[in-house]
C-alpha cells in the first residue's frame, strides 16, 4: 500500500489569499463548535469570533476536516454544518485528537479538531498563531486513571504560540503547569502574572512571564524557537473581569460535580461533558457565559500577537 502522492492540507480561498500576500493569519478549533457549546450557541460565537480576527485585519482560519480533507480555513457553510454536528451525508461530526486523526480522515468523515489536532493541522499549513478556549490538562485522580489530554503532548511539540484562558477549570491545574514546565512549553500570562483558570481571572499558580504587549510575545516566541526548541508558547489570557466567576464560587462546584461524576461511575471521553453539563446547570448558565466571552477576547488578543509575529518576526 502506498499513500497518495498529492494529499495534502486544503487551504480555504481566503486562507490561501492570505499566504499569498504574507498577511497574518489565526487559526481556530473546531471541536467547541460541533461539540463544546449548544447551538445556536456554537455557530454565533465561531463566527463572532472570525468577526473579530477579520475587523482587526488578520485573516481567520477555522480548522476541521471536510470529508476526511484536513481543512485550514472553513467556509461559512462548513462552518454551519459544524455548528449542526451533522455533515452533509447525515453523519455525525466526529471529535477528532491526534489518536484518531488518521482514522477519519481515510474514512473520509467529518472531523471536529481539538486543540491538539488543530494545532497539528495548522503548523503543517503553515500558521503560526492559534487561538481556543482552555487547553486540556492533567486530570483530576490521573495518579489513578493516567488520564492526560494530547494536548498537552501536542504543545510540547509543536512550534505555534497558542493564545488560551489557561487550562480548563475541571483539571488539576498545579499538576498541568509541572507537566507544561517538563515539556519545556512557556507559559506567559498576558498582562497577568498568575496562570488564568479559565473561568477565574486566577488560580494562584505564577506564571513563567508576565508580557504586557502582543510585541513581547512575538519577540519570546521568535527567539523561543530560534533557540532550537520546538515547543509552543502557551499564551495565558484571562477572562474579561465582569463574565468571571471567582473562584471561591467556582471550586465548590468543580469539586461537587467532580464528585458526582465519580458516584455514577462516568469515565473516560464521558467525563468532561458531563461536568461542563452540571456546571452549567449549577452556576444558572453563567459558565457558558464566561466561555463565550474568553473565547472572543482570546480571539482579539491572538490577532493582535500574529499581526506582531508576521510584520516584526
Amino acid at each position: 500500500m502506498t499513500l497518495e502522492p498529492d494529499y495534502k492540507i486544503s487551504l480555504g480561498e481566503h486562507v490561501r489569499r492570505a499566504f499569498d500576500q504574507r498577511a497574518p493569519i489565526v487559526a481556530l478549533e473546531s471541536t467547541v463548535i460541533a461539540h463544546g457549546l449548544p447551538y445556536p450557541l456554537n455557530l454565533e460565537t465561531a463566527f463572532e469570533c472570525e468577526r473579530i480576527i477579520t475587523e482587526s485585519g488578520v485573516t481567520p482560519a477555522t480548522v476541521g476536516l471536510v470529508d476526511g480533507l484536513p481543512t485550514v480555513g472553513l467556509n461559512e457553510d462548513q462552518i454551519r454544518a459544524f455548528a449542526a454536528g451533522v455533515a452533509p451525508d447525515d453523519t455525525k461530526i466526529e471529535k477528532v485528537g491526534l489518536n484518531n486523526l488518521a482514522t477519519v480522515s481515510v474514512r473520509r468523515r467529518w472531523g471536529a479538531t481539538t486543540v491538539a489536532s488543530s494545532l497539528k493541522l495548522a503548523h503543517q499549513a503553515g500558521v503560526r498563531v492559534f487561538s481556543t478556549g482552555g487547553i486540556g490538562g492533567v486530570h483530576r485522580g490521573a495518579d489513578q486513571s493516567f488520564d492526560v489530554s494530547n494536548d498537552l503532548i501536542a504543545l510540547g511539540d509543536i512550534p505555534l504560540i497558542c493564545v488560551c484562558a489557561g487550562a480548563k477549570a475541571i483539571l488539576d491545574l498545579p499538576k498541568t503547569v509541572e507537566y507544561l514546565e517538563t515539556l519545556g512549553v512557556p507559559i506567559l500570562g498576558y498582562q497577568t502574572d498568575e496562570l488564568p483558570a479559565f473561568y477565574s481571572r486566577s488560580s494562584g499558580l505564577a506564571v513563567d512571564a508576565k508580557v504586557e504587549t502582543a510585541y513581547e510575545v512575538a519577540e519570546i516566541a521568535y527567539r523561543h524557537w530560534s533557540l532550537g526548541n520546538r515547543s509552543a508558547i502557551l499564551l495565558c489570557v484571562p477572562v474579561p473581569g465582569k463574565e468571571q466567576i471567582e473562584a471561591s464560587t467556582i471550586l465548590p462546584i468543580i469539586e461537587e460535580v467532580v464528585d458526582l461524576a465519580a458516584e455514577k461511575g462516568i469515565v473516560g471521553k464521558a467525563v468532561t461533558p458531563f461536568l461542563l453539563s452540571e456546571m452549567e446547570r449549577a452556576t444558572d448558565g453563567r459558565t457558558v457565559k464566561a466561555n463565550l466571552a474568553l473565547l472572543k477576547n482570546n480571539a482579539s488578543v491572538a490577532a493582535l500577537v500574529a499581526e506582531s509575529l508576521s510584520k516584526e518576526f
